[in-house]
């Protein structure tokens, strides 16, 4: 298996050139986050990752976490130690109020770090992952009482925060929630009932986890409308912000997962647990969405990254592999595999889309970060809107991706690559919970097409569309080195237009039926977009004199190669998207 490297140059591309770094950096809340300042950050961040974090991947792949007799769960070798240090570096509260110990810095530059850190180890990373969401909704919802208590320490990394949804009964459907909250005579709520595929619900890396937990009141409307939500601490805390008694709260069982060995995903019993409700009653739902959609994003960025590490070990193999005679190599000589086309082809797939899926899952970073900090509202208003327009988008496509790139990679390897030595299946079977947690991926479409697209009467979408469209004066304007991106983001561009104009006359259920496929089509027609963007930026840079020339000139190829060979797919989508729903209804359970 090879080493991770992270890929800096890359980030700061997009960081500089795709998004603006710099102005982000002068709004009154980031003036601290000076971009050579960042751009340091990074760099430390990834030497941290590729050093301490990555080394650990196939560890805990191979060890597992476990869990005792006694319900408590030891991590992998490694794990308890690296843990520690990134706790000390400071890597989970980046992002965070000042006032809670975190660097105030923004969202953006915690993604890239999230990139980096999923990239080296994802099982390790999704601890931090849920940490950060689980603070999110804290923030925005909890009492000033609860934030004192638990954000200090869950900011810093002393403990850990988990999300608790899903149940034996009440998986996509959480409306079937069973878990019952009944107040204690001192007005203390007691929890009951069970949770399942609970990441990190259990471990050895702190002395406490707070526990996010979805129940229901006696007496609460059926459906989401009668969930609350409750902070239920593994341990509870004295009034002197110490540790008290162990919480009625206990690890049933570890599950034995396709991938991810290391990450603790249990099955928790509450048994009359003590638990503090955040905010009102019956509002709960709506509170966890502040959770969900934080993590959404993170899990599109860890498609991004799983790809990202799978990729450079594909590359790695290529270079290395010798097998077959290339097109130009002599006869009688033996060629490294990335001499044949079909493998640069597999090679460039999976670099033209990680590029792409970087600068979408970068541009939602930074319009949370303008939607919130920006000082004019239309501003943030719009932002906001493309936050959620394209947050679906990048939870399902990146997702897809990161399954179908670490399967290239695979393929590159040849057998080779379906030999766990080689490390190259832990990538595939790594990404491929990723389109299944945080909502699946068919439930991103629906939200795509039955709620955002609806946004200001479906305003915001075609104020995106047209947005999309007026790209075409620049590259217009670069000529004809980039004539051939201009023409396929002008026809995909068109694409996009006429599938969201029939979404927006269609019925419920055909817009149901072709919902993902639209999805999948909105996702490649953005990252052409962003693609193009990425060759505008790469063309201006060496017409000015810019040193870094291969680094460019590789951008503009990557460019031309998604443009040409990537977004044509989203014309093949079209019929799909917008069928009509008979053909799927038409058979009885019993005809498949």
């Amino acid at each position: 298996m090879n080493d991770y490297t992270p890929p800096l140059d890359d980030i700061r591309f997009v960081l500089d050139e795709i998004l603006d770094l710099a102005a982000l950096a002068k709004l009154p809340d980031f003036e601290h986050a000076d971009p050579d300042l960042v751009h340091g950050a990074l760099a430390e961040a990834g030497r941290f990752a590729a050093e301490v974090i990555a080394p650990l991947n196939r560890i805990g792949d191979v060890q597992h976490s476990r869990r005792n007799a006694d319900g408590s769960v030891t991590t992998p070798p490694g794990f308890v130690p690296a843990y520690a240090q990134y706790v000390a570096a400071g890597w989970g509260s980046v992002p965070f109020p000042a006032e809670y110990g975190g660097g105030a810095f923004p969202w953006l530059v915690a993604t890239a770090i999230g990139e980096m850190m999923s990239s080296a180890n994802m099982a390790f990373a999704l601890g931090p992952t849920l940490t950060q969401g689980a603070i999110d909704l804290i923030l925005a919802h909890g009492s000033e009482q609860q934030k004192h208590t638990y954000l200090p320490k869950m900011v810093s990394g002393q403990w850990t925060g988990t999300m608790n949804l899903t149940e034996a009964d009440a998986g996509s459907d959480l409306g079937a929630v069973r878990t019952q909250a009944v107040v204690d005579e001192d007005a203390t709520w007691r929890i009951t009932g069970q949770k399942t595929f609970i990441t990190h619900g259990e471990h050895d890396l702190t002395e406490n986890i707070i526990h996010l937990v979805l129940a229901r009141v006696a007496g609460a409307p059926p459906g989401t409308r009668g969930i609350s939500c409750f902070i239920v601490p593994k341990v509870l805390i004295t009034p002197d912000g110490g540790l008290g008694e162990r919480n009625h709260v206990a690890c049933l069982s570890i599950e034995d997962k396709l991938g991810i060995h290391a990450s603790p995903t249990c099955v928790l019993e509450f048994d009359g647990a003590e638990g503090y409700m955040v905010g009102e009653l019956n509002h709960g739902m709506r509170y966890m969405f502040t959770m969900m959609n934080n993590a959404r994003l993170c899990v599109g960025v860890q498609g991004l990254a799983i790809a990202e590490r799978a990729y450079q070990q594909s590359v790695a193999y290529a270079q290395e592999r010798q097998q077959g005679r290339g097109p130009d190599a002599a006869a009688g000589v033996s060629s490294p595999i990335i001499d044949h086309p079909d493998v640069r082809r597999m090679l460039l797939t999976q670099k033209a889309s990680i590029e792409a899926l970087r600068s979408l899952a970068y541009l939602v970073a930074e319009s949370m970060d303008l939607a919130v900090h920006h000082p004019d509202q239309p501003v943030r208003e719009r932002r906001q809107e493309l936050v959620e327009l394209l947050t679906p988008v990048t939870k399902a496509w990146g997702t897809d991706l990161g399954v179908e790139l670490t399967s290239l990679a695979l393929q590159v390897h040849g057998g080779a690559g379906y030999i766990e030595e080689t490390g190259a299946a832990q990538h595939f079977r790594d990404a491929r919970i990723a389109p299944i947690y945080e909502g699946t991926n068919g439930i991103q479409a629906i939200d795509l097409v039955a709620r955002k697209l609806s946004m200001r009467d479906g305003a915001a979408v075609t104020d995106f569309i047209a947005q999309l469209g007026a790209l075409d004066s620049e590259l217009a304007a670069a000529g004809p080195d980039l004539a051939s991106i201009r023409v396929n983001l002008a026809t995909a561009t068109s694409t996009l237009r006429e599938a969201t104009d029939h979404f927006a006359a269609a019925d419920n259920i055909d817009r149901l039926a072709g919902a993902t496929p639209y999805l999948r089509l909105f996702g490649i027609v953005t990252g052409g977009w962003l693609m193009a963007r990425q060759a505008l930026a790469a063309s201006r840079r060496l017409a000015s004199g810019s040193t870094a020339t291969d680094f460019l000139k590789a951008k503009l190829v990557t460019a031309n190669f998604y443009c040409e060979q990537i977004l044509p797919q989203a014309s093949s989508l079209l019929s799909a998207a917008t069928a009509r729903a008979a053909d799927l209804m038409a058979l009885s359970p019993a005809q498949f």
